[in-house]
């Protein structure tokens, strides 16, 4: 019986592959599972195996380098013929190695998608991988980290085996997409570092063991035409395909090594580096994040789809101030944190939300929805970008509570591990531009709330008080709001509120 082997569908977007490697000839004898040759496509390379016992023959057209399309005929296996001469010759080839116990595929193979990360994320990004394709992977080892446009997560396997890569660094996948699979073995690692163990007269037998196989350091077809364009020697370039073969992607981004430095007099290899020439003109490019391609997205829909206006008052922070520094040893010392302004400001957006609740809504539709209570986003700069974890229920908390709660959420902000619940649901944003020396700004609102409150740096400047000149610290505060659902006198009203609590923040202590 004779069976027909086609090229395999390896990805949706994947019409045509070539044929990297044969690695039998027509007239062999295979057997279950073995490995026939290597398809590359433009994203990866995939093994494909023998579906039955019997002998090969490869199709016309289907040598090596020859692009097929997907479902194109490959090869024909003769089922029944040969299969005692194959496994003969391998028993003569390697019987220690038919003799040893090491791990045995089970054939089941474990597919990992894209998980759900929020609810209101329906893409992702493949950030790193932190192991290549080929790898034996453990139950729970760190795969590849994910990142969407509000955080980072880790992917870890979900079973032992070998792992196989679908979607490549930098692909974007909606939820639910394959990622990887996982190839199930059972009884530990593959011994690939027994060769270490293994006497130095076993050097022979380590282009086919451990680390090294027939692929590494092998150039695909694509592969090779890029590296002779530029000029580069395979043998310099580091594979991350399978078994360390050089993939497209791996000669688009080799570079040319630069020349080995000459052999000097000890006075010379002392002397400086070369500096650039002066008026040296450079620029680099790197790929813009997933967080920051969304963040720029939203602030530009935002600007687009929200009727914007920002309304400016001016604070006295001295009363604050002097309030600190009577009492922020005694704070730190009964509340383990440090009294900042942000406590303060926190505080008084609270009240004066309560006082003005359509500051606090957001519009949904045709109608607009109102909440009692105050989630208050805080805009963070983490190394990824700007979040914004939210406190949750600000109203009711005190002064230290919310100082601990600002200092929780930078802390994970900056380590990158806030999670998707601490970032979404909040009712109203502060942003502090005044820690970077902003003066003066017009913060956009973060939708879909309908305003948010921008502090600036304290800056002395001299006021009138009483009609006398007098030093004081001022800071100049905006509020952004969407005119759609707040009116002037809303978000007027509002921001002299949040003044007159800061200026007098006995207020905030007796809610008056």
């Amino acid at each position: 019986m004779s069976l027909q082997m086609n090229v395999p569908a390896v990805g949706e977007s994947i019409t045509e592959v070539t044929i990297a490697r044969w690695l039998v000839e027509s007239g062999d004898t295979v057997e279950l599972d073995d490995v026939l040759c290597e398809l590359e496509s433009d994203k990866a390379t995939f093994e494909l195996v023998a579906e039955a016992d019997g002998v090969i023959t490869i199709a016309e057209g289907a040598e090596e380098d020859a692009t097929l399309e997907i479902g194109a005929l490959l090869c024909t296996i003769e089922e029944g013929a040969g299969g005692a001469p194959k496994a003969a010759a391998t028993e003569e080839a390697a019987p220690a190695a038919a003799s040893s116990e090491g791990p045995k595929a089970t054939g089941e193979v474990m597919e990992m998608v894209v998980p759900t990360v929020g609810e209101s994320i329906s893409e992702v990004t493949i950030a790193s991988w932190a192991k290549e394709d080929g790898d034996y992977v453990e139950l729970d080892d760190l795969l590849c980290e994910i990142e969407s446009d509000k955080a980072t997560f880790e992917l870890t396997a979900e079973e032992s085996g070998i792992l196989r890569i679908i979607a490549q660094e930098d692909e974007t996948l909606e939820i639910g997409a394959p990622i990887c699979k996982i190839e199930v073995m059972e009884g530990g690692a593959p011994a690939a570092a027994a060769s270490s163990d293994a006497p130095a007269a076993s050097a022979p037998s380590a282009a086919v063991s451990g680390d090294t196989t027939y692929a590494t350091g092998h150039a695909s077809p694509a592969a090779a035409k890029i590296l002779a364009e530029k000029g580069i020697d395979p043998s310099t370039v580091k594979g991350t395909g399978v078994d360390g073969r050089i993939t497209k992607e791996d000669a688009e981004k080799a570079q040319k090594p630069a020349a080995a430095p000459k052999k000097s007099s000890p006075k010379a290899a002392e002397a400086p580096a070369p500096v650039a020439a002066p008026g040296e003109r450079v620029q680099r490019r790197e790929k813009m994040t997933a967080l920051r391609k969304t963040v720029s997205r939203r602030l530009v829909s935002v600007k687009n789809e929200t009727a914007m206006l920002t309304t400016f008052n001016e604070v006295d922070m001295k009363p604050v101030m002097d309030l600190r520094k009577k009492y922020k040893e005694m704070f730190k010392d009964k509340h383990e944190i440090g009294l900042g302004f942000m406590s303060f400001f926190t505080k008084a957006v609270t009240v004066a939300l309560q006082e003005w609740p359509a500051v606090n809504a957001y519009i949904d539709g045709n109608e607009l929805v109102y909440n009692d209570y105050a989630d208050v986003s805080i805009a963070v700069s983490a190394p990824k970008g700007l979040v914004v974890p939210v406190i949750r229920n600000a109203e009711s908390l005190s002064l230290a509570d919310i100082e601990k709660e600002v200092r929780r959420l930078a802390l994970k902000a900056r380590d990158n591990k806030l999670t998707i619940p601490e970032m979404e649901g909040g009712t109203f944003t502060i942003t502090n531009g005044g820690v970077f020396g902003s003066m003066l700004s017009t913060p956009i609102i973060n939708a879909p709330q309908s305003a948010i409150l921008g502090m600036h740096n304290i800056v002395e400047r001299p006021v009138a008080i009483n009609g006398e000149v007098h030093i004081r610290p001022i800071m100049y505060v905006a509020l952004s709001y969407d005119h759609r659902i707040i009116d002037g006198r809303e978000s007027v009203s509002f921001l002299k509120r949040v003044k007159e609590l800061l200026e007098d923040p006995i207020r905030l202590l007796l809610d008056v």
